[in-house]
């Protein structure tokens, strides 16, 4: 019988993207082993390239749309279609690569062009939408992405306020009346990686609001705001939103999704490695072949390498990792990987390293050692690069 190997591996990231590794794996494999049958699986973890892992894994397309940025002026994003379901990266439109560094502020970007991308995928029939909510720009509570979806933020007088971070301690309703109707029909899975409350030493503003060009003073009245607000969410699902792990993610987006648009937050590899079946997939499978560019720590804290180790592990099929970098190796042999292999020349720099074409021969070379190590025997010599 002629054995079947899943190459699932996310991007390598600023060298190869995760359908090079994938594709690179697979040709060393055939060098050796040509009747086996490796079957490619682009994956991500629900952060940057998770839209194009997943279009290229369900055989979906990109569609550009014009929206709203984070601050004012508007922006070209793209998501994916595939059936019904489509695949948002919210930084396309509200990201912190969008605002140039001496412009960041947290007080004043929305997340307004997120509400515009979901519109552009309702019109186009999509009723299952994911959204991958990492790398915001905003500290919005998700308000600019309800306006645009239909709501309106009112303060205690019955004034609309703007969607960004200046209007969280101002908002006294939500009305929800012409929210677009067509997100009843919706189901809608968020890739959230943080567990991070609303509010709090923990939460929105103070973990992650510095980054977005806040200060101290900035901080202190985004967490105000966020607990004032979170107060109104809460009120509306009829549960504690605030202190749900994620509710802080994306500067609040997470709390809105929640509670206004019935999203279900999961850690991100789940949410794709749910959509595209890989239980299916991996089913009759000898070995999988997954990794990341560096393999450490927060490896372990449900990156891609440990979301596809506990769908092998299910199916009692052993996983074997590639990295550019490997660290922490005995605590990730530890949680189940049954061999880790660091594909990068100690002779080379960094940059020689990452270097594309570098780097995919590495790969050939590090899949043929698999090959022999963890599939038999070769049915024809092979000379190493």
């Amino acid at each position: 019988m002629h054995p079947t190997i899943v190459v699932a591996s996310d991007s390598m990231k600023g060298s190869l993207t995760s359908a090079q590794v994938a594709a690179a794996v697979s040709q060393g494999i055939k060098s050796v082993l040509p009747e086996a049958q490796v079957v490619q699986v682009p994956i991500a973890d629900g952060g940057e390239g998770t839209t194009e892992a997943l279009v290229g894994a369900m055989n979906g397309y990109l569609k550009e749309v014009i929206v709203n940025g984070p601050l004012s002026g508007k922006v070209t994003a793209h998501y994916g279609i595939s059936g019904d379901t489509a695949i948002i990266e919210m930084a396309q439109a509200a990201g912190l690569e969008l605002v140039p560094l001496e412009l960041r502020n947290p007080m004043l970007t929305s997340t307004f062009g997120v509400g515009e991308m979901i519109t552009d995928a309702l019109n186009h029939g999509c009723r299952h939408i994911i959204i991958c909510i990492g790398g915001s720009a905003t500290n919005d509570g998700g308000m600019g992405m309800l306006q645009a979806l239909g709501a309106k933020i009112l303060d205690s007088d019955g004034n609309s306020l703007p969607g960004r971070g200046s209007s969280l301690s101002q908002v006294a309703k939500i009305k929800l009346d012409d929210l677009d109707p067509r997100l009843q029909e919706c189901t809608i899975d968020v890739a959230c990686d943080v567990d991070n409350p609303l509010y709090g030493p923990n939460g929105a503003a103070y973990v992650f609001a510095k980054q977005k060009g806040a200060d101290h003073e900035m901080i202190e009245a985004l967490d105000s705001g966020l607990r004032n607000y979170g107060s109104t969410l809460s009120d509306i699902a009829g549960q504690d939103i605030s202190s749900m792990a994620g509710a802080g993610a994306a500067g609040g987006l997470g709390a809105a999704l929640v509670a206004i648009l019935h999203a279900r937050l999961k850690p991100g590899i789940d949410v794709v490695l749910d959509t595209i079946h890989f239980d299916s997939i991996i089913e009759g499978a000898q070995l999988i072949i997954t990794g990341e560019g560096h393999i450490d720590a927060q490896t372990l804290r449900g990156k891609a390498p440990i979301g596809v180790l506990r769908c092998g592990e299910r199916a009692k099929i052993p996983v074997v990792a590639v990295a550019g970098q490997v660290d922490h190796m005995q605590e990730l042999h530890k949680a189940g990987i049954a061999a880790i292999y660091p594909i990068s020349d100690p002779s080379l720099s960094l940059a020689e390293n990452m270097n594309q074409a570098t780097a995919m021969s590495h790969l050939e070379t590090t899949a043929v050692q698999i090959a022999l190590q963890h599939l038999g025997s070769p049915t024809h010599s092979y000379k190493y690069k």
